[in-house]
């Protein structure tokens, strides 16, 4: 078959797979999609939210964001999806929006303005969506209810050639290319793995739990603007942040460390949950205009992981991709998966638009230099934060005089500048939305210099740009919850 006439089979229709659909459609190619749950139900945004049961996606109601980098992909190639989007209620939230009012006085729009934009939504409106919009595409096929058990597999006297996929009806799917979008514990890696295919994987643990309610806005109210104060708070044991989403709703998350068994049992418990939120002075505005739904979302087992299919440039199997979580998993707590996955997606487009018959080396390369910067990062500071949990599980940690004057210089130097200056700010927000390299804003010895000279000013003269207190003691949580505070350190200590 002629590359321009490939038929592609893609295992799972979530997030990864229609971004992979989305970007390989076109007028030639034939593309199937086999997904073991049922299709989105019939009906408006709060139908598929109560009833669809995506019991593959263990996420699907946790929080997600969708960053700039990945609603510019959808303005730019799929205009139509962006306008079903916002017809679904799908908010953009704009750069101007989470101006401060000092920032406000100062700021002159720059032509990347209009790209810093984030998607707002709950994860079911928009697969919703996308999922219908990706079922019209020309050449695209979504088939519901098809459980693939493995591979079809054929060895060479190279390496393994991927031929197909087996789904647990007996049925064969061939296809020139499989993109394995099914997941962290798909069977297709697993298939490979057992067959002698030596994959390198890299793992590490994420270090928290993550804790995650629905709330909705009561009648005649509005969410509180962005420039209020902050709307996420890191407290050394526990993290949380507010997610805006569709159509009057929002959702907070909180992400406590591993090692606090007492409070991870507590949090489950809707009461409860609220109760911490209470404590945490960011999160007032909110809960003073809305009213908790449901119950509280547990998701654990949480591990940073990347694969290589093509170590050093050289293929391990023919005719077979991974991408999204069976290929590169984040932690959630920075909001990333489903950008990665349609960067990933876009990778694939283009390796095989160079490489239509063997696109998995020049996939693997791209996936490196656009990813490899961002999941560095996240390690290096999952790693940081599991460090500082259990320092703070000491209830007699006191930190030293260098961890104070860098939490000094953090919270009334560099946190000011960022809230000051909207030039600073900008450049946080582009590395935020992987628009611009981690961290690269914090390189820059103008900027630094700007954080210097804040640290310097009196606390009279930048109280409306001083971040907000994010929460209390670890030790005050705990006794409020009426849980033992020692508990924690004395397990750490036993297990030294």
């Amino acid at each position: 078959m002629t590359p321009s006439g490939q038929s592609i089979l893609i295992i799972g229709a979530g997030m990864a797979g229609l971004f992979c659909a989305l970007t390989l459609s076109d007028q030639s190619r034939e593309i199937t999609l086999l997904e073991r749950d049922p299709p989105p139900p019939e009906g408006d945004p709060e139908a598929v939210f109560e009833t669809w049961n995506r019991r593959g996606v263990g996420q699907m109601r946790q929080s997600h964001a969708f960053l700039a980098r990945l609603r510019s992909s959808i303005a730019s190639a799929h205009p139509a999806l962006l306008e079903a989007l916002r017809a679904a209620g799908c908010r953009e939230m704009e750069f101007q929006r989470a101006l401060t009012d000092r920032q406000r006085r100062h700021y002159r729009p720059q032509p990347i303005d209009p790209e810093l934009v984030a998607l707002s939504c709950r994860r079911t409106t928009l697969e919703t969506v996308l999922r219908r919009y990706v079922s019209d595409l020309p050449g695209v096929t979504i088939r519901s209810g098809c459980f693939v058990e493995g591979l079809i597999l054929e060895q060479t006297d190279q390496r393994p050639k991927i031929l197909g996929a087996r789904t647990a009806d007996g049925e064969n799917h061939l296809a020139d290319l499989v993109v394995d979008t099914g997941g962290r514990l798909t069977p297709g890696l697993e298939g490979l793995i057992a067959e002698g295919c030596s994959i390198p994987d890299e793992t590490a643990d994420a270090g928290v739990l993550y804790y995650t309610r629905h709330f909705k806005l009561r009648d005649g109210l509005m969410e509180p603007a962005k420039s209020r104060g902050v709307v996420t708070g890191d407290l050394g044991f526990m993290k949380y942040c507010v997610f805006p989403a569709d159509n009057g709703w929002f959702s907070i998350t909180i992400a406590i460390a591993e090692i606090e068994d007492e409070l991870r049992v507590a949090v489950v418990d809707p009461s409860r949950f609220d109760a911490i939120c209470s404590l945490m002075p960011p999160l007032d505005p909110w809960l003073s205009c809305s009213d908790g739904v449901g119950r509280v979302l547990a998701m654990g087992n949480l591990q940073s992981r990347w694969r290589d299919l093509a170590p050093e440039g050289m293929p391990l199997v023919d005719g077979y991709v991974a991408l999204g979580d069976a290929l590169i998993r984040a932690n959630p707590l920075y909001g990333r998966g489903c950008t990665f996955a349609m960067i990933q997606a876009e990778a694939l487009a283009e390796a095989m638009t160079e490489h239509p018959s063997a696109p998995l080396a020049a996939f693997q390369t791209r996936v490196h230099q656009a990813l490899r910067p961002y999941f560095d990062d996240m390690a290096k500071q999952d790693r940081a934060a599991i460090r500082q949990a259990a320092r703070v599980a000491n209830p007699d940690f006191r930190p030293d005089l260098k961890a104070r004057l860098l939490t000094s210089f953090g919270q009334q130097g560099m946190a000011v500048a960022v809230r000051s200056d909207p030039d600073l700010f900008r450049q946080v927000i582009e590395g935020f939305h992987m628009l611009t390299p981690p961290g690269a804003w914090m390189k820059s010895r103008r900027n630094l210099a700007k954080a210097v000279a804040w640290w310097m000013v009196p606390k009279a003269f930048k109280r409306d740009v001083l971040p907000a207190s994010p929460g209390p003691s670890r030790t005050t949580v705990m006794e409020s919850l009426g849980l033992p505070v020692s508990a924690t350190w004395q397990r750490l200590q036993a297990a030294a």
